[in-house]
Order: C-alpha cells, then structure tokens, then sequence
C-alpha cells in the first residue's frame, strides 16, 4: 500500500498529535501512524486489569499542560468543542515519613502552611517565600517552555531584564537538593520538597534541577495533581477528533521502520509491514531519537548529530504496579483517616540522594526512598465500577536486575509485594481481599509496552545543562528541525523535555508552520476547514 498526505507523522503520542491538530487545523492534510493499537502514547487509559476498570498506563497528573496556550486559551477547542475538562483534587499530596509521621498539603496556601509548622514555623515561611519567589518569574519560564528555541528571547536574556533574575541564573543551576536544604531546616519538610521535586525522575542533586523544587510545588500548590476527567487519554480523545474533524486521520498497529529519502530531503516514511507514506510538505517526528537515527544512513544525519545522539542521557528508568481495588488507600494519621489522589512514600534527605545515585550507577534498590501512590479515583469515580478504586504505585528503578537474578519476571512480583508491604505499614485498604487484580510492570515490560520509552524511562531523556532548550536533543539541533531536510522532531526528546506539558508539540507546529510563512496566531484565529467544509 501506497499513500499520501502533505504532513506524514510518525507516531501518536500527545506531543506529535498536537503538532499534528495544528497543522490539520492550518488547512493540511495531516495522516498520523503509530505503532500501538491505540493512540496517545503515555497519554493512554486502557482496561489494562479487569472490564470497567480504566487505567493510565503511564502519566495520570496533567498539571504542567495547564499553562499551555493550547489549553489556557483552548486555541483548538479541546475544552469547549470536545469536552475536555480537568479536575484539580484537594489536598493535592499526602506524604508519610520513614519515622511515620506524615504530612498533608491542601489547594488552600495557608492550611499548607499550617501543616509544615507542625515540623518548623521557620520552614512554613520558607514555603510561603518560596511560592511567591516563583510566581514572580513563573512567565519568564512559561515563555521559554512554550516558544521554540530561536523563537524568542532566550530564558537568561529574560532573567537578566528582571529584578529578582540574579538570583534565579543561581537557582537554573543548583539542584533541587542545594534549594531545599537552603531554605528548609526540617528533615520532615526538605523530604516532602524532595519528594515532590523528584516527580519528573530527574535526580535530586543532579545540576539544573534546582527548578524543579519550586515549579512542581509551585503548579501543584496552585492547581493540585491536575486530572483529566475519565482518564489521561480523553487528552488524546480531544487531539483525534480535532484531527479528524479537520480532515486528517490517526491510524494504528503501523510501526515506522525507515524514512524515505530522495535527493537528501525526507519524503515519507515506511512501515514494518511494507507500506508506504509519502509525504508533500514534510514529516513529524516522535519516534525516539535513539530510534530514529537508525531509520536512515549514517552519512545523512553527520557525524556531529550521531555523537549528540550516542552521548544522549536516557533519564532514569521506573516501575509500576498497577491495581483494580474495592477500597482507595487510606493513611493511618493521629487526626484520622486521610487520602489523597497523589500520595507517597519519601526517605530522608539522604535516602532520597542514595536512591538517585543508585539508579544512575544501574544498581537495584529493593526500598526506594521515593515512592508515588496515586488514587484518581478518589476525585474521578468514573474511573471505576461504583465503590471501586485504581491504584499506581509508581517508583524508579534500575533497568537491569541484579546479578543472581535469572531476569524480571520473578523479581518484579517480589518487588511488587515489598513496596505493597511498605504501604500497607502506614495505610489500610490495600489488603489482599481489597485487590480485585493486579498488574506489575518492570522496566522492560515498560519498554516493551512502547519503544519510546527505552530501558523503561518514560520522561524522553535527563534533562541536565547538556540536554535542554537548544541543546535537546542535539546541541545546534533545538528548533525541532532534523539535520534531514524535511524531517521534523517533536516529543519528550526536544525542548523543554517529557511529562504531559504539550510544549513540544505545540513548538514544533510553530516551526513547521513558519517554515511556509505562517504563523500559529493566524491559523488559531482562520476559520477551521470543517467550518469552511460547511
């Protein structure tokens, strides 16, 4: 089989289904292939467990992609046109500590506040100035997550025009661990920072990940663990329909294994099966880069390219256990009973920079010190059958089993019944007569579940100095434009990195679109071509 379309993209995950609605909604005809039987990527739900019980299989919060043009402005209509809507739960986090104390962090900024004095009056200002320092530039680091590299004036030319930015060129550059332990006192408090700081699975002492201690809190503090009512791929249910409303299609079960080059421009792109899909205008990309550098000759990506490529960091790989219950997780606190859709478990300060260095030397930690227990069907019972409950414990996790182990398939289940063990010491509703089912995922089976995500990662790559804005993924290559002419990048593995954010779909529309003289502004504000269709 043959085809073609002006815009051919290759694979379906929520960034690349951005970049291609927008391009759809320009007036192009948009053909998009992914390899899973379902689109959305790590923005999927599926019945992963037992009929009625919708699960995500990889992210659930949807907190960043709130600030989004896309959804702040609802340039596409996901909102009004398609039904997408959001739920922000409260509290937003529930955490317990190793010496079973635990603490609750509410939408409410001062009952927060009152929380943390319970562990430091000193720390309960901290956070109150913390929240404030980054509500001050959090636009300078909206503009610079949602413009494309080259676009606009780079982050530290906006720092540098701003009163407190001096302070912040130190701050990009610290790790989240040098901000906590700078402006929190109790290990209770600097635990939960890091806890919340370490989401992204970007270690905590790792340089430039100083951010991430206030824009995670920030954002959550702000807008709770955002969730998408009925399941993270109704964002994925919004972004087809907009494709499709707009005379574009998503089709599926076409894993791209090569792209077509002629004269050195990429044409098109070719399946696993033999089919071919060529493409007018240009192709979109969301294949891993790892990936996709093997899909066309070493000469024409250079030897530049292919080093950047090579010296890519992965990122930390995770684990998850996924469980249909009859009952939510409940924590045991001297106030009562207390639950939030995004729970957990943290170590200590210095459990929490041992787990990191442990995962990055490739070492299996039996006991993470961070571990993430989300419940949305606390605040989405539609999740659910009536009474019912999903539950993801998610942890990080070297990719490798240790020596002695014949592989994954028996260490995950063991691991998989310590981290329940661990829950159940603070918390009652995950007994075994509570658990309808259960699924457990080791990074391979992570891997597996989607080639994107190599060695079970699922945030597209660290994201140190070396490997964000310009220099992501390639340092000369951050304006989504591919060495190949004609080939665009988009996905966790370009600016400004993974999680659900939107970001690198929306930039690289606005490359691809600038590319042909048009601008984003103009296309949101034209008439859709469905609407001229009628």
């Amino acid at each position: 089989m043959s085809a073609s379309a002006d815009f051919v993209v290759a694979g379906a995950g929520h960034n690349s289904l951005i970049t291609a609605a927008y391009l759809a909604r320009a007036g192009y005809e948009v053909v998009v292939l992914d390899a899973r039987p379902i689109p959305g990527g790590g923005a999927a739900s599926e019945e992963m467990l037992e009929p009625g019980y919708l699960i995500d299989s990889c992210s659930t919060g949807h907190t960043l992609i709130q600030t989004n043009p896309l959804l702040r402005e609802d340039e596409l209509g996901l909102r009004e046109r398609y039904g997408l809507a959001y739920i922000e739960p409260d509290p937003f986090a529930h955490v317990a500590f190793p010496d079973g104390r635990q603490l609750t962090m509410w939408l409410d900024l001062e009952r927060s506040c009152e929380e943390l004095e319970r562990f430091s009056r000193r720390d309960a200002d901290a956070y109150r100035r913390l929240i404030a320092d980054y509500d001050a530039v959090k636009h300078l680091f909206g503009a610079s997550r949602f413009t494309p590299p080259g676009f606009g004036p780079s982050l530290e030319r906006m720092l540098a025009e701003h009163p407190d930015g001096r302070r912040w060129e130190r701050r990009r550059m610290m790790s989240a661990w040098d901000v906590v332990r700078t402006e929190f006192e109790s290990p209770h408090v600097q635990a939960f920072m890091l806890w919340q700081a370490f989401q992204t699975l970007v270690p905590v002492d790792a340089t430039g990940s100083g951010p991430l201690a206030y824009s995670i809190v920030f954002g959550r503090q702000r807008r709770g663990w955002t969730l998408p009512e009925g399941g993270s791929g109704r964002l994925t249910d919004a972004l087809v329909r907009s494709i499709v409303d707009d005379g574009g299609s998503v089709l599926c079960d076409r894993t791209v294994s090569r792209l077509l080059l002629e004269g050195g421009r990429c044409v098109g792109v070719e399946t696993e099966d033999g089919e071919r899909f060529r493409a007018r205008e240009g192709v979109v990309s969301t294949i891993h880069v790892k990936h996709l550098v093997e899909m066309a000759p070493a000469e024409a990506w250079g030897e530049d390219f292919l080093y950047g490529v090579r010296t890519y960091d992965l990122g930390l790989s995770g684990f998850a256990v996924y469980l249909a219950t009859t009952s939510p997780p409940s924590f045991r606190t001297p106030d009562g009973a207390r639950n939030a859709v995004s729970a957990g478990l943290a170590g200590w300060p210095q459990q929490m920079l041992d787990h990191g260095r442990r995962l990055r030397d490739g070492v299996y930690d039996p006991d993470p010190a961070w571990l993430l227990v989300a419940t949305p069907t606390l605040a989405d019972p539609s999740r659910a059958p009536a009474g019912h409950h999903t539950v993801k414990l998610l942890s990080g996790q070297a990719w490798r089993p240790p020596a002695g182990e014949r592989g994954w398939d028996e260490l995950k289940l063991r691991q998989a019944d310590r981290q329940l063990e661990r829950v159940r010491a603070v918390a009652e509703g995950l007994e075994d007569e509570a658990i309808v089912a259960r699924l457990v995922k080791s990074p391979e089976d992570i891997e597996r579940s989607n080639r994107h995500m190599i060695h079970g990662t699922f945030h597209g790559g660290h994201r140190g100095p070396g490997q964000i804005g310009g220099t992501r993924p390639v340092p000369g290559w951050g304006q989504h434009r591919m060495p190949i002419e004609g080939l665009y990048q988009t996905g966790g593995t370009t600016h400004p990195g993974g999680s659900i954010t939107g970001a690198p779909g929306r930039n690289a529309a606005i490359v691809a679109l600038a590319d042909r003289n048009r601008h984003l502004e103009e296309v949101i504000a034209s008439p859709s071509p469905t609407s001229m269709r009628t």
